[in-house]
């Protein structure tokens, strides 16, 4: 029969066994690197920020699809197609008494769904000089033969 010291000894021994494989899996798991197709949508939307910034919207459009059949889903508001969508963002941020603000996407979660299709859910701040604006947002990307593009964009403010 185990004394009560042995079985002292044991119980502690699985514990930090325990606590050492768990730790070894959270490194394992953060040290396994990105894709590369997930690399190339980060890039994207980098690019898009970056565009942003500048104040150059069509820049910032160049990582949407330009086709009629690219959806874009805000505030209850559906609005098909690219040039649609570009028209949207010149009212609402370009127009007299708007500002763009400065752009920062956070916490981006980026899903690989196959070889040609992505999924990208996230949360973003827009820093304005008549107050914050923030939310979520969910995109669907496509690679096509010229890159990723966003094929679907629902963004939600809070």
């Amino acid at each position: 029969m185990l004394s009560r010291k042995m079985i002292k000894v044991f119980f502690f021994a699985a514990v930090s066994l325990s606590s050492l494989v768990s730790s070894e899996a959270q490194v394992t798991s953060r040290m396994v690197p990105e894709p590369e197709a997930a690399r190339e949508i980060r890039r994207l939307l980098e690019r898009q920020v970056a565009a942003w910034n500048r104040r150059d919207l069509e820049g910032f459009m160049q990582g949407y699809w330009h086709s009629p059949e690219l959806t874009f889903y805000s505030g209850g508001t559906t609005v098909a197609g690219w040039q649609e969508t570009l028209n949207r963002y010149r009212n609402r941020y370009m127009s007299a008494g708007n500002e763009m603000g400065k752009l920062d996407f956070l916490d981006l979660k980026i899903e690989l769904l196959g070889p040609k299709a992505g999924f990208v859910r996230g949360r973003f701040q827009l820093k304005m000089g008549t107050g914050n604006s923030e939310g979520l947002f969910t995109l669907t990307l496509r690679r096509f033969s010229d890159g990723w593009k966003i094929v679907h964009d629902h963004t939600s403010t809070s």
